[in-house]
């Protein structure tokens, strides 16, 4: 089956201009074959629009969605109190000039030594994962039926016998309650 990305369309000429005493044989057919899906947009430094790309887009998988706190998030004032509009429009400023400066301040003394840090974790915890655990799972995966046989002989030859005995010990034991 042919995809529809490449359907034919066929423009019809119609032209005013022209005479209306044409043969039939002599049709203008304009071809043109067009795709269907809308080509990919060209690449950021070929396109008349400015676009996002890859490096603005900072959180491309949402997990800081809970930190994106405007200045009405954090204060609010009641329709039965107001202070004067200006002093309401330079707190909102103050705030979100000094939110984010601190947070420019705080990434620049910050960012680095605490992205080095992570990256050496999680290099750790890929490094343990891979050479320790993963291969200690696949010891217990190919190990794990000549356990379950053992660990099932343990169960019917000691375990088994000694709870029937107990039961059987205590299934003489008789608890009555009298009021004296």
């Amino acid at each position: 089956m042919m995809s529809d990305e490449y359907l034919v369309e066929c423009n019809i000429n119609d032209d005013d201009d022209e005479d209306d005493d044409d043969d039939d044989d002599d049709y203008d057919y304009d071809y043109e074959v067009k795709k269907i899906h809308p080509s990919p947009p060209p690449p950021p430094q070929f396109s008349s629009t400015p676009s996002l790309t890859q490096c603005d887009i900072r959180d491309p998988c949402g997990l800081n969605k809970h930190l994106k706190i405007e200045f009405s998030d954090v204060v609010a004032e009641p329709a039965s109190t107001h202070s004067y509009d200006r002093v309401w429009v330079y707190s909102g400023i103050g705030f979100e000039s000094s939110r984010l400066w601190g947070y420019r301040c705080l990434t620049t003394l910050c960012a680095l030594p605490l992205s080095c840090l992570c990256g050496c974790l999680f290099a750790l915890l890929a490094c343990m994962h891979i050479w320790c655990v993963m291969p200690c799972v696949q010891v217990f995966h190919s190990c794990l039926p000549c356990v379950r046989s053992l660990w099932m002989s343990v169960v019917n030859i000691f375990i088994a016998p000694f709870c029937s005995s107990v039961a059987r010990c205590c299934s003489g034991i008789y608890v009555v309650f009298s009021k004296e």
